[in-house]
């Protein structure tokens, strides 16, 4: 009987999706709003990368919400996971190979993290990419040396500054008759470092936030005792 329901069920499911989806036009439909968007980004928004346009510009708020929701799961995490490593029985370090891998990365991801951030609005990357590049920079030392620990007050003051511009960006924008998140201080040249107005200054902002969260993350699955 339960057998007979389900497939009951499946069929109606079926049945209804054929409907709904029976007089829609396939392959024919013209994508408007992408067109429109190839067409009017660059003068309206300045930026090379038509993907920041998009995120930053035109769905400014769903990154706001994006943000909002990866802030909540970083918080979350870090109460599920805040338990101390047992001290009477530290990790050694690792071996010579990670060590010197570790000390030769750091100074290099930061520079590419900085770079993928600062260069979001020309070429593809930005703010995400580029935080969570900050974020395995400061993750490998830990690997590496067990018993070095980041100061997680710090990388909350960050977050929380850099979550702060962004908004204060985007309430700027409102204040000077714009949209929230419009571009300010102008397009600028199209493909110059400094274009697309206020946008690389969001990127900023979403790359220290994104990165000090993750780092902040794995730093707390680095300190917290394994189970077993």
């Amino acid at each position: 009987m339960r057998r007979l329901s389900s497939l009951l069920f499946l069929a109606g499911l079926v049945t209804l999706i054929i409907a709904i989806f029976q007089p829609l036009p396939v392959g024919t439909a013209t994508p408007a709003v992408g067109t429109a968007i190839n067409h009017a980004a660059p003068e309206q928004v300045g930026a090379a990368n038509l993907v920041t346009a998009v995120v930053l510009a035109y769905r400014g708020f769903d990154t706001l919400l994006e943000l909002t929701i990866l802030f909540t799961a970083a918080m979350a995490a870090g109460w599920v996971l805040d338990k101390p490593r047992n001290e009477a029985r530290p990790d050694p370090d690792a071996g010579f190979i990670l060590l010197a891998a570790s000390d030769l990365l750091f100074p290099l991801l930061l520079i590419l993290g900085l770079y993928v951030i600062l260069h979001g609005h020309l070429t593809p990357g930005g703010g995400f990419q580029g935080g969570v590049v900050l974020a395995l920079a400061f993750f490998l030392p830990l690997l590496a040396r067990p018993g070095r620990r980041i100061d997680h007050q710090l990388f909350s003051l960050v977050e929380g500054l850099a979550g702060a511009a962004f908004i204060g960006i985007g309430l700027a924008a409102m204040l000077n008759g714009q949209a929230f998140l419009a571009p300010l201080f102008g397009t600028g040249e199209l493909g110059a470092l400094f274009s697309a107005g206020s946008l690389p200054l969001l990127y900023i902002a979403v790359g220290l936030k994104v990165g000090s969260e993750l780092a902040g993350l794995l730093a707390h699955l680095a300190e917290t005792e394994a189970v077993g």
